[in-house]
């Protein structure tokens, strides 16, 4: 079986001994570490401590195959929800080549703490598909802008904060942009 427990650890920003404390019974990071490389098989029983350790579903930890899916069992529309007229399927989001990601902490503007905001990243001649978007704009030393994007030319970006009576903000040519394309929320 192919586990993602060093990827999702990493994602929760957990080192292999946080990992190892968070368990229930308490384990070492030496052991963390052999399950997450195959060097230790990885049981039912460890997947299921993992993953309570890692506040993720047991699921989450294991490789998915490229062909998941749901099916779709009910259409929401303004009569209500009803049962589709014909089989259909979405597909779970995956991870395409050039995205980010942002999570939120704090409630701001529509996003509730606990969101993720995954994004497109797009280079300058591309700028123009964030218009009206909100987009993540990197600015020096290491931080960066989130806002609307609400006008372009050809080297500023005027960029409107989403908090309540924020002012915009300018942004000089900045390397790249990232359009936010999913927003993935808990319930």
């Amino acid at each position: 079986m192919i586990t993602r427990i060093r990827e999702v650890r990493r994602a929760r920003g957990m080192t292999l001994e946080d990992v190892a404390q968070a368990c229930d019974p308490q384990t070492t990071p030496q052991t963390i570490g052999r399950l997450e490389t195959g060097t230790r098989t990885v049981s039912v029983g460890w997947l299921n401590r993992l993953a309570k350790a890692l506040g993720v579903d047991a699921q989450d930890l294991v490789q998915a195959d490229d062909t998941a899916e749901l099916n779709v069992i009910a259409v929401l529309g303004p009569s209500g929800a009803m049962a589709p007229k014909r089989a259909a399927i979405v597909v779970p989001p995956r991870v395409d080549e050039g995205q980010v990601a942002l999570t939120v902490t704090a409630s701001v503007g529509q996003y509730h703490a606990g969101d993720e905001i995954w994004c497109e990243m797009l280079q300058p001649a591309d700028f123009a598909r964030g218009m009206n978007r909100d987009v993540l704009v990197p600015r020096p030393a290491g931080r960066f802008l989130f806002g609307r994007l609400i006008n372009r030319d050809d080297e500023r970006l005027q960029i409107l904060p989403l908090e309540a009576g924020g002012r915009q903000q300018v942004v000089t040519n900045p390397p790249w942009i990232a359009v936010a394309s999913k927003l993935v929320r808990s319930l």
